[in-house]
């Protein structure tokens, strides 16, 4: 849960108002200080209470990013990088106040290099705009967190999905970037090389930093071939337990699935409702394979022969793309169809990750751990990187089931750390999960992540209050 206790730089008014005014004269209306707009740039998609900024700037390009840093760096006003607005950890909260910088006008593709299997990118890109504009040169991108987000986001959040069993997350997927740092200079991390030894590894310093190092410009990113075959799959099973074990197995007899999806039999439920889909209602397993007619053909068969010996019945696959696309939009809509199943609530959406050979250990107590506390909690998530999400419904207004709800967060978090595993698989941990890294990584990990931001942001104006308190050895204290 978030922290009480996070260090802040100072509000100043009138430093606030000073950029506003400045911004103005060089961007006109793109600058926009009314309480609707600004609401929905400090939005989180879950419980978080709304922490607007004081104003937000629609950019257009990289030296518009660099005009609002600069302002904000001389004036220590806070500087929030918004993409789509999807991340449900708090990213985009302005706890300190200050500017969000709206980076969705950033949205063209600069260049494809299809022999060197990669792209360039502006941040404000979507991943479903991406492959559109990909679909003719025969590649794709194959990062896809269930929201059509932004790239710029996407990296920043170390984001993951579906594919990650196969094609890896962000930070695989990332070459390189160019950043605006908080002295408002542009840095470049890396070139277009598909491997490099040179320097520290600012890319992936940047990746996963959630915005309080520096904000993302550009990308070059890693693509891949689109496949000769594809078929997706559906299996059902007794439990969740069985389909946890038959995912296990599966990836230790190493088939190359490209997809692997946990539902359980409430999730399944939910995406009946929401997506007009006639899955059984039970436990169940959602696939991909990947490669030649034979291939694809072979691994399913592989794949339908481990599952029957976990109890998997209706095991059936198609190669079919319109079948295919509706199976897994129905899947990234998961989300929202939980939400047709109780009208009103608001909900938790957490996640951890675990090492697989632990995931259905984890899964069986997690699920053991909310009916015991009166919670109802589907299940779903990328259990072929041992990866699961839990959505947990949340009547704000019902201070017991708050607290209900918070203990068991808290119980979760430390189980799948117990576990040899993370607080967060892909979620990031923003304001929402503070207060659990210093009990994943120590505090000696907690120290050096301090001294890398006190290095880079000094005035402590990108994006304060994320990831960890600076604490007494904070750059700029309250």
């Amino acid at each position: 849960m978030p922290s009480d206790t996070v260090t802040l730089p100072p509000r100043d008014a009138a430093a606030v108002a000073g950029v506003i005014d400045t911004l103005r004269g060089q961007m006109g209306d793109r600058v926009q200080t009314g309480a609707a707009i600004r609401a929905q740039h400090g939005h989180t998609t879950t419980w978080l209470a709304t922490q607007a900024p004081d104003a937000v700037v629609f950019v257009h390009n990289t030296e518009e990013v660099q005009a609002v840093v600069r302002a904000c760096a001389a004036a220590r006003v806070p500087v929030i990088a918004y993409g789509t607005g999807t991340s449900l950890e708090g990213h985009l909260n302005a706890p300190a106040g200050g500017i969000s910088i709206d980076m969705s006008a950033m949205d063209q593709v600069l260049e494809v290099n299809a022999a060197d299997l990669d792209c360039r990118a502006q941040p404000g890109v979507t991943r479903s705009a991406l492959n559109s504009y990909l679909r003719d040169t025969g590649l794709f991108f194959p990062v896809d967190p269930g929201a059509d987000a932004s790239l710029g986001g996407m990296a920043a959040t170390r984001a993951s999905g579906t594919c990650a069993v196969r094609y890896g997350t962000m930070r695989d997927a990332v070459l390189g970037l160019k950043a605006v740092l908080p002295n408002g200079e542009v840095m470049t991390s890396a070139h277009r090389a598909r491997k490099t030894s040179a320097g520290y590894d600012l890319t992936r310093l940047l990746v996963g930093s959630e915005g309080t190092l520096g904000i993302i410009t550009e990308l070059t990113l890693r693509l891949h071939g689109i496949p000769e075959s594809i078929s997706a799959a559906t299996c059902s099973f007794p439990t969740v337990e069985d389909a946890c074990n038959t995912a296990i197995e599966a990836l230790q007899m190493g088939l190359p699935i490209a997809r692997m999806e946990l539902m359980d039999a409430l999730s399944v439920k939910a995406v009946n409702l929401h997506s007009k889909l006639g899955l059984p209602e039970t436990p169940m397993l959602l696939l991909e394979f990947h490669g030649s007619a034979a291939g694809v053909a072979e691994q399913a068969e592989s794949f339908g022969l481990i599952a029957e010996e976990h109890g998997g019945q209706g095991f059936r696959w198609t190669a079919n793309p319109q079948e295919r696309a509706k199976l897994w939009q129905a899947r990234h809509d998961a989300y929202w169809a939980f939400h047709t199943l109780i009208p009103g609530l608001k909900s938790v959406s957490t996640d951890v990750c675990v090492p697989i050979s632990s995931l259905a250990d984890c899964v069986g107590r997690a699920r053991d751990k909310a009916a015991g506390m009166g919670l109802m909690t589907p299940v779903l998530g990328h259990v072929g990187d041992g990866n699961f999400h839990m959505l947990v419904p949340l009547d704000d207004s019902d201070a017991g089931q708050v607290e209900r709800v918070k203990s068991f967060l808290n119980w979760l978090a430390d189980l799948a750390i117990s576990l040899d595993g993370t607080c967060t698989g892909e979620h990031g941990i923003g304001q929402g999960k503070m207060p659990y890294l210093t009990r994943e990584l120590g505090p000696e990990a907690i120290a050096v992540m301090r001294a890398i931001k006190g290095a880079v942001d000094p005035l402590n104006i990108m994006n304060p209050g994320k990831i960890f308190d600076l604490g007494n050895g904070g750059p700029l204290q309250a």
